[in-house]
């Protein structure tokens, strides 16, 4: 994929703003005043939109336009420079009471996007993103194709969803089913904003960049891979969604294994998106895929009891009190292809832990001699190295390598070689929906889940999530304020292994 350039201020290079309507499907809910218009505005602000967008509010709420902008205005009002500047972006804002199910709401949809394309000369290209409850994706699709409202005059059209896409294969492929005959594979835009992450972004070129790194990236040099996605929070005011999710398949199934899929991928022969999804599917396809004794001996799921003064899960509000929900899954993948052989990758992610993190630890093998344990000095041995992955609340990289110590003779240290990104440079780092709304302005699907993707991840969880929904846990097995339950440090310690963190 290329991206069309001018020259700015400077010689410097400067994209031509992507001319657009949006037209968008839970206009005033939470998700699209908190992040959607900001990410937006972001965007208008740095030049890859100007003067030809428009974008349309869609909800069965009764606004005028006027009461529409103020409520963009005040979305975006951390972000502006001005008032003008403020006005001005929301001028291009429009509110549509809309019933999804209405037929001929849509029809009044089509002429509303035909007279904003003319307006603000938008050449037909056409973002539709759909911000509701999942059962009514396949509907909002099948409404917009069959009732006109898809650009036909050359432009582009593109659909963007939000997650949950299903639960679980069978339910997916529906909904994928639904969605395909409206639109083509290539103009669906599935959106995990862990996708958008900064440092989930630079897994490629740290692996593929860096020669000295690729090439012991395999089964040979690498112990083990470990995933940490922990929150310190709660179910809180979610109950009603997270009670028939859970932890597996609220961020195993997607947000996680999304970036197992980067780790194990093998090189793309180019950085363009057909060619690393190609490469991703590979690797989430070749996931040993476990039967019930297998998913009993590799993965563990856990539920916070009461703890540091906060209620257990069963008895927060909206969640049933024989409620046998995980908040906590744990799991050990491997995988039955060349790169990776026995290396495992250990994955986990739970609520109400001992601390928010994102990271991922690579853990490589120790020297197959220690030649320095020969020596008259060396009271200790060799650690592995670790290279860590920071992807939040902290972006960075370190990297655990043993040295020489200060002291005489040859006695060894770990030091960390480490970066961590600065406050003030974090402040210029596009946050995670304004960098995927960039590449859907752009058309590059690198960062979004193909269906052949999703389908790999739901084929691996559904034999998990079967087994757990057909046996009865020992819930709450956790305490809140620790790092989960006991048998997730077993599942490591059968292998000879341990958490890296926060045991470092």
């Amino acid at each position: 994929m290329s991206i069309e350039i001018i020259k700015g201020e400077n010689d410097m290079p400067t994209e031509i703003p992507t001319r657009a309507t949006f037209m968008l499907f839970g206009g005033t809910g939470d998700l699209a005043l908190r992040k959607l218009y900001p990410a937006i505005f972001n965007l208008y602000k740095k030049g890859s939109l100007s003067t030809h967008f428009a974008l349309v509010g869609l909800s069965r709420k009764a606004l005028t336009d006027e009461e529409f902008r103020a409520k963009i205005i005040e979305s975006i009002s951390s972000e502006t420079d001005d008032k003008a500047q403020a006005e001005e972006f929301a001028s291009h804002f429009y509110w549509k009471s809309h019933d999804v199910t209405n037929t001929d709401h849509y029809k009044e949809l089509g002429k509303i996007a035909d007279e904003l394309d003319q307006k603000y000369e938008t050449d037909g290209n056409r973002i539709f993103y759909v911000s509701l409850a999942p059962r009514f994706f396949g509907i909002v699709a099948k409404n917009l194709k069959e009732q006109g409202v898809l650009s036909t005059n050359g432009g582009f059209n593109r659909l963007v969803i939000e997650k949950p896409f299903g639960r679980d294969y069978a339910s997916a492929k529906e909904l994928n089913d639904e969605l395909t005959s409206a639109f083509n594979e290539n103009q669906i835009y599935r959106i995990d904003h862990y996708l958008g992450k900064e440092t989930t972004q630079a897994i490629p070129v740290i692996r593929f960049g860096n020669p000295i790194i690729e090439a012991i990236w395999n089964q040979n040099y690498i112990k083990d891979v470990q995933i940490t996605l922990a929150e310190k929070l709660g179910v809180e005011d979610r109950a009603g969604y997270y009670d028939t999710a859970g932890a597996l398949r609220d961020m195993i199934q997607n947000h996680t294994l999304q970036i197992v899929s980067y780790l194990a991928m093998d090189e793309p022969n180019s950085f363009v998106d057909t060619e690393i999804r190609r490469e991703k599917v590979k690797a989430l396809e070749s996931m040993e895929i476990y039967d019930a004794d297998g998913v009993k001996q590799n993965f563990v799921r856990g539920q916070y009891g009461a703890g540091d003064g906060t209620p257990a899960y069963r008895d927060e509000p909206g969640v049933p009190h024989d409620s046998n929900n995980n908040t906590y899954a744990a799991g050990k993948i491997v995988f039955n292809n060349p790169r990776w052989g026995k290396t495992p990758f250990y994955i986990r992610s739970g609520k109400k832990l001992a601390t928010k993190t994102g990271r991922i630890d690579i853990e490589f093998k120790k020297p197959i001699v220690d030649i320095f344990a020969k020596g008259t000095h060396q009271p200790a041995e060799l650690k592995s190295n670790v290279l860590t992955l920071l992807i939040d609340p902290k972006i960075g990289i370190t990297l655990e390598i043993n040295t020489k110590n200060s002291a005489q003779g040859m006695h060894t240290e770990t030091v960390d070689l480490s970066y961590l990104q600065s406050d003030a440079r974090a402040a210029e780092v596009p946050l995670p929906y304004e960098r995927l709304f960039h590449d859907i302005l752009k058309g590059d699907g690198t960062y979004f889940a193909s269906w052949a993707e999703v389908a790999a991840a739901w084929k691996y969880v559904d034999p998990v999530q079967k087994l757990w929904d057909t046996t009865q846990p020992d819930f709450p097995n956790y305490e809140s304020g620790s790092m989960g339950p006991k048998a997730a440090d077993e599942l490591l310690a059968r292998d000879g292994n341990s958490w890296y963190f926060p045991n470092k």
